[in-house]
């Protein structure tokens, strides 16, 4: 996968950093300081008050941890640095941060939060829409259109809060370390109304301009209706790369009632070849400013 470095010793960047980092990596150094001690999974439960699978959760960074249970794993690994206990126990007091996600809770279901903590901490984002323009470069006049479409039930006030949503999670293409964003639009996502013509225009108007040199981490390209290759992948997928060396790549599949979290190696790669298969007969940076110019003259 192109892009995205990984940082040495698995540090993690307190600028990337948010609670699901911190949760995942936390988790993972427990596991391998458990494997390198030789301590069974019901062993370090028990030192914790806790069961197996709860212990399991932990190390799969799934939920919050105790500060003191953390300290109790230390321990019982035979971890006695003050300098290196106090690195685990930040990572502990970070993990359970609540997100700036957890605001908008009762729009997001958990499936949905646990994509904006990783999306949050990557350093490479890149993906594949079939259906629509990607949420990061989505404008906000089409983010209502799509949320109004998607939840015909939801109040102005709730599509309001939805774009605001939106909105914060595209700051991280403004921040100073921003990541690498490469996304390829199928053609037929940017021929399909969102919102009416003007709101379409907009929307064009606004991806030229994130394709231009101005935005130089942010790659836009267009995959061509008549391309075979996009019927290998039944729908969208988006992959995540980290800069710490304890998250591996990850392969996103949203639905419309969840989403699919792979990381296991082959699956990555199956995804990331399909997405190459992809890129192979999209538009050059140069040539999706002119099919995008084009295409806002016919709307």
């Amino acid at each position: 996968m192109a892009g995205g470095r990984r940082l040495p010793g698995g540090g993690v960047d307190p600028g990337r950093g948010g609670p699901t980092i911190r949760r995942i990596v936390l988790g993972s150094r427990l596991r391998r300081l458990r494997v390198r001690r030789g301590v069974g999974l019901d062993a370090a439960a028990q030192a914790i008050r806790a069961s197996v699978p709860k212990m399991s959760r932990l190390e799969r960074g799934q939920g919050g941890c105790k500060e003191r249970d953390i300290a109790d794993l230390l321990t019982l690994y035979a971890v006695t640095d003050i300098r290196e206990r106090e690195t685990y126990l930040a990572l502990a007091r970070g993990a359970n941060t609540p997100g700036w996600w957890q605001q908008y809770g009762d729009l997001t279901p958990r499936w949905l939060e646990t994509y904006l903590g990783l999306e949050e901490g990557a350093t490479l984002i890149r993906g594949y829409q079939s259906h629509r323009v990607p949420d990061l470069l989505q404008t906000p006049a089409y983010a209502a259109a799509l949320a109004r479409l998607t939840y015909p039930d939801d109040s102005a006030n709730a599509v309001a809060r939805r774009v605001d949503l939106l909105e914060r999670r595209q700051q991280l293409l403004a921040r100073q370390d921003p990541p690498r964003c490469w996304q390829l639009i199928d053609e037929g996502a940017l021929r399909r109304s969102v919102g009416g013509p003007a709101v379409m225009r907009e929307q064009l108007r606004h991806l030229i301009r994130l394709s231009s040199a101005e935005f130089p981490e942010i790659a836009v390209h267009v995959v061509p209706l008549q391309t075979s290759a996009a019927t290998v992948l039944a729908g969208s997928v988006t992959l995540l790369r980290f800069a710490e060396a304890d998250l591996p790549d990850i392969a996103y599949l949203e639905q419309l009632t969840g989403a699919l979290y792979l990381d296991d190696a082959d699956d990555v790669e199956r995804h990331r070849l399909a997405v190459d298969r992809l890129a192979a007969p999209a538009t050059e940076l140069t040539d999706t400013d002119t099919f995008l110019r084009q295409l806002l003259h016919t709307t």
